[in-house]
């Protein structure tokens, strides 16, 4: 075989090989720190024994617990121990805080009483303060209020409640306007009273019973996530359950999150109201899936109530959990290219309907419009049509978001704007695999040739002699 022939394919073939190799070595040690996946299950129990057994459980697949317990908000000696126990198993904490009082003091007198009567001290602020000094970046923030948005829909109010405090009935959105308004009252009710609290310091930095911090604020939803991260929240999770359309919740909280620079997640919870209350093994598997390569940052397991030691958990279900955590982290499963928000459909400003079903209403206050139906048909269709590449996001001029999608829909428009019409299209982890395999035996094969070959005429030729 002629070398310099075999030089010169060597030579063409030498990018073909190298590329992919630094590009999976990009992947590799970019990915690890600045693109780390918290993945893990809630607890709903009341006592730290009931904790320890479940941190035991999942600790060796999991990297997150969620201490989601109403009670524990009020019990700083359990909540603080729990914490310890998690972060001693190497996992990631998040804790729910369903109010934050920041000092028994501010309150009403009445109130005061209250508390004290009940033998509750309010330790909030002084708590959420240390922590960070205490777990270090263990502790990823605050889960505040649950469901702000489906709340608002279902009840009226993104409290949940129809009375204030005072017994008197809730007067928030009583003289609302139009949809303009009641968004502008829903972002900053919740964002005034449960969210920049924490994640504002510099806002209330002058209230001497804040925290002073900026502290990450997490919530659960199943609607409305665009105007939860309009109030303040840094992370929305995304609900899958009660057989809602999956990719509808991933474009709505995504493409939310990817307009307004935040983060997203999803957190998988119950399928019925009956025990068994979560969905199979092989269903909460398929669902972890499709949360995880259509690219949410965090995966949380719903687990209440406690049915048996564990919590709502069984064993099909921490199989299946095991499954997916071995999956993702065993190549090629850790570099299979994920599905981004590459079409988005955009919907009026301010339209607060649920979407949920035909007939959800519009900020819980009025009944769905004309629009409705044809707003829902183009969604369904440009699912059918792209699938998990789909984000919803809304018309609102403080947001630019042109230059995030390749192809865009508007909720008024029958055709599309093509933002460019020829979108810059990377080669996908599986050709470069493929490319890396081919150019590595066209090299390989006549080396091995030539070298045997030559070993032969060797051989040959010292038989001679």
């Amino acid at each position: 075989m002629n070398y310099k022939w075999l030089f010169l394919v060597a030579l063409l073939l030498f990018p073909t090989v190298c590329l992919p190799l630094v590009y999976f070595s990009f992947n590799f040690n970019d990915a690890s720190p600045n693109e780390e996946f918290y993945f893990g299950v809630t607890f709903g129990g009341n006592t730290t024994s009931e904790a320890k057994l479940l941190i035991d459980k999942v600790k060796g697949y999991t990297n997150l617990f969620v201490i989601n317990n109403w009670d524990l908000a009020l019990n700083e000696t359990a909540l603080t121990e729990i914490c310890d126990c998690a972060v001693d198993a190497d996992m990631n904490i998040m804790v729910y805080f369903g109010f934050v009082f920041f000092d028994i003091s501010f309150l009403y007198p009445r109130w005061q009483d209250l508390f004290t009567e009940a033998g509750i001290e309010p330790f909030h602020t002084p708590w959420l303060i240390n922590a960070s000094d205490r777990w270090g970046e263990k502790f990823l923030g605050a889960y505040v209020l649950d469901e702000p948005g489906g709340k608002q829909l279902d009840r009226g109010h993104y409290s949940g409640y129809t009375t204030s405090y005072s017994g008197r009935n809730q007067t928030t959105f009583a003289n609302v306007a139009d949809y303009s308004d009641a968004a502008r009252l829903f972002v900053r009710g919740v964002g005034r009273y449960y969210v920049q609290r924490l994640n504002n310091a510099s806002y209330y930095r002058s209230i001497p019973n804040s925290t002073g911090k900026v502290i990450p604020v997490f919530t659960a939803d199943n609607a409305l996530y665009w105007f939860d991260y309009l109030a303040g929240y840094d992370t929305v999770f995304a609900e899958f359950g009660w057989n809602h359309n999956e990719a509808q919740h991933i474009a709505l909280c995504r493409g939310a999150a990817n307009v307004q620079d935040k983060q997203w997640g999803v957190i998988i919870t119950w399928a019925s109201n009956d025990p068994p209350y979560l969905a199979s093994g092989s269903q909460l598997l398929q669902q972890m899936n499709t949360a995880y390569y259509s690219g949410a940052k965090y995966l949380i397991v719903f687990n209440y109530p406690q049915l048996n030691p564990y919590g709502a958990l069984t064993d099909e279900h921490f199989a299946a959990m095991e499954t997916f955590w071995n999956r993702i982290h065993s190549f090629p499963g850790n570099v299979v290219e994920k599905v981004t928000g590459e079409v988005a459909m955009v919907l009026p400003k301010d339209y607060g309907w649920g979407m949920r079903q035909a007939d959800d209403k519009i900020w819980g206050l009025w009944p769905a419009d004309d629009l409705s139906p044809s707003i829902g048909e183009k969604i369904a269709k440009l699912i059918s049509e792209y699938g998990l590449k789909l984000d919803i996001i809304y018309d609102d001029p403080q947001f630019n978001y042109t230059e995030k999608y390749s192809k865009i829909y508007y909720w008024n428009s029958s055709t599309s704007l093509f933002v460019s019409s020829m979108p810059i299209i990377m080669p996908s982890n599986a050709l470069y695999a493929t490319l890396l395999t081919v150019a590595v035996t066209v090299i390989c094969i006549p080396f091995y040739v030539t070298t045997k070959r030559k070993n032969g005429e060797n051989l040959k030729n010292l038989s001679h002699q």
